[in-house]
């Protein structure tokens, strides 16, 4: 099955994943680290990616960006990689790629979920027990943030600059906000939306993005669509009646092929019920035309007629109320009532 292509929403953030081969660590030491820094800054400059946040840790590299156009996210981190994947090898007498794969990503709604972003990415560290205080890990963005130190690298986001006024009260109030223990679930969902490649945001954003980035931006429904049964009294298909039609015409006796010496021709039309009604006529001298029409109730009813002299009969069966017979074969040419179906 062909792969989704990459995802991209101008002007949306995006959250991006970028692990190390069988948790194998892709940085050693500082040289290590120093080294891919300059890398993502020279990418992103090249690129037009403007960087958020970040935080590098032994066997993976997580970042929050907002690029540009539709290329500037992958050909960044195609520089990046072919840049420093050569250095590391080189300078460890290894062969191969270094990374799991290739990066993932997603685009994120920023109104609900930057901030969010920002702080999983930073708080890393911490997360993963390689620290027990943000500020104390060095291969991070979360410095920059509190102001600590002056990034060069990051682009700080208009999200980020509505938290205060001033730089100090930006700072403040982003460490204040790291300090708050992280939802457990929508950290989940950022990481499985980003592993996956789905857009994280509500159900008006993904639609937006869907129409934006003309492609799916969440996984189809799991299973085949359920088959609608037609419920009992569904009128016939076309097709059904044709066929009804022409069986029913192809029972019909042809010419000839009634009593000795004559024609006969029977016609009869009946509903059916819980009894049945059967309807008889012998002509054996003369061209006999019989119409019956039986209706069925709580009994049965028989109808018989018979025409020695070849004499034309009409004969129609009336409703039983018991068990008993009726017949009558004098009747001729009773019209036909509304509603009842009788001749």
């Amino acid at each position: 099955m062909a792969r989704l292509a990459r995802l991209y929403v101008p002007d949306q953030p995006q959250h991006v994943i970028l692990r190390g081969l069988d948790q194998q660590p892709a940085f050693v030491d500082d040289q290590d680290y120093e080294l891919f820094i300059d890398c993502l800054k020279a990418a992103a400059r090249d690129h037009h990616l403007a960087v958020h946040a970040w935080v590098l840790m032994p066997g993976a590299v997580q970042l929050l960006v907002t690029p540009s156009d539709e290329s500037s996210l992958p050909k960044a981190m195609q520089a990046v990689g072919r840049r420093y994947v050569a250095h590391f090898n080189r300078r460890y007498a290894r062969r191969g790629t270094l990374w799991e794969g290739r990066y993932r990503a997603t685009v994120i709604e920023g109104e609900r979920f930057f901030l969010l972003a920002s702080r999983v990415v930073e708080l890393a560290p911490v997360r993963s027990h390689l620290v027990t205080a943000p500020e104390d890990y060095r291969w991070s963005s979360y410095r920059h943030h509190i102001g600590l130190t002056v990034d060069s690298l990051i682009t700080d986001h208009p999200l980020y600059w509505a938290l205060g006024n001033t730089p100090f009260e930006r700072q403040r109030a982003y460490r204040e906000l790291c300090e708050q223990v992280l939802d457990e679930r929508e950290t989940t969902q950022l990481m499985q939306a980003t592993l996956k490649g789905w857009v994280l945001g509500s159900d008006t954003y993904r639609d937006w993005a869907s129409r934006t980035a003309n492609r799916r931006v969440s996984p189809l429904p799991r299973g085949r669509p359920r088959k609608v049964r037609e419920a009992p009294g569904t009128p016939a298909t076309p097709g059904a009646i044709g066929a009804a039609s022409t069986a029913s015409a192809s029972s019909t006796p042809a010419p000839g092929s009634g009593g000795a010496g004559g024609q006969s021709a029977g016609h009869g039309a009946g509903q059916s019920g819980p009894y049945s009604t059967s309807h008889s006529g012998a002509n054996p001298a003369g061209s006999t035309s019989t119409h019956g029409s039986g209706h069925a109730g709580s009994g049965s009813a028989t109808t018989s007629g018979g025409n020695p002299g070849g004499a034309s009969g009409h004969s129609g069966g009336s409703q039983g109320s018991g068990s008993g017979g009726s017949s009558d074969s004098s009747s001729e040419h009773d019209e036909r009532k509304p509603g009842t179906g009788t001749h």
